[in-house]
């Protein structure tokens, strides 16, 4: 054998042994891939998020309707982001509710996964902007296809979202029984006049003087507020109301 054949030899045997000792990959290459996937989803939720806090809701209710996917893209991020969270506040809003007489009709604004309607007895009527759900209304919360003085509890759960908020809440009104009731958890940041947040107090003022009685303010938990009005049995005449900026829920880019 010629000393360039046993060279050749050496030479393969060593390639050969290289191949064999590559460290496995132990799954490290599609945890990475989940991560990248996970970054890029929570990068179109704040993109799509910051939408929906600085549009109206006709041109946000548009803009699902061009691209229904991003509704989807939206819900999966907020449910990402309401994990983080230790109490969620539409489990206190039917822990609430269970506790109400079970013939009352419920309007829940932006309705999301449609969690109240089920887990309580009630007639729920679901409202959001996209419906992936027979049971879901696809609607602008500010015009909605419920009749006058249908229900008896109006709900917002994180879903005073666009700059004509108060639209949703005339609408609201216009739903809602006399003595009914209106609940609205928001974003506790949302309300810190401190960082640029709305006084609670002019929120307050702002919804009585559209015909509510402000009955309490739950300011206990860390993440959010909840405000609990009923509707007056008989509306007077108001004045033109001032509503208050409320501040955009906007996620840091990580």
């Amino acid at each position: 054998m010629t000393n360039k054949k046993r060279k050749r030899q050496r030479q393969g045997k060593n390639d050969s042994s290289n191949k064999i000792q590559k460290p496995a990959s132990n799954g490290k290459p599609s945890s990475f891939l989940e991560k990248m996937r996970a970054r890029l989803s929570g990068g179109h939720f704040r993109m799509i998020n910051e939408k929906l806090y600085t549009c109206t809701g006709k041109e946000a209710l548009d803009y699902f309707r061009e691209d229904s996917s991003l509704f989807n893209l939206y819900h999966a991020g907020y449910k990402t982001q309401m994990s983080n969270w230790p109490e969620q506040p539409v489990n206190v809003i039917i822990k609430w509710l269970k506790k109400q007489s079970p013939s009352f009709v419920v309007a829940d604004f932006g309705c999301g996964e449609a969690l109240i309607a089920k887990s309580v007895k009630n007639t729920v009527f679901s409202l959001d902007l996209v419906s992936n759900d027979p049971d879901v209304i696809a609607c602008d919360m500010a015009n909605t296809p419920l009749d006058s003085a249908s229900a008896d509890v109006a709900v917002f759960c994180l879903s005073l979202m666009g700059t004509n908020y108060q639209t949703y809440l005339e609408e609201a009104c216009r739903v809602l029984k006399p003595g009914g009731w209106l609940l609205i958890a928001e974003v506790k940041s949302r309300f810190d006049p401190n960082t640029g947040g709305a006084d609670p107090e002019k929120f307050s003022n702002a919804i009585s003087e559209l015909g509510f009685n402000s009955v309490k303010r739950d300011f206990s938990n860390k993440m959010f507020i909840l405000f609990y009005f009923t509707k007056e049995k008989q509306n007077s005449k108001r004045k033109e109301i001032e509503w208050p900026s409320l501040k955009p829920c906007l996620y840091k880019r990580r």
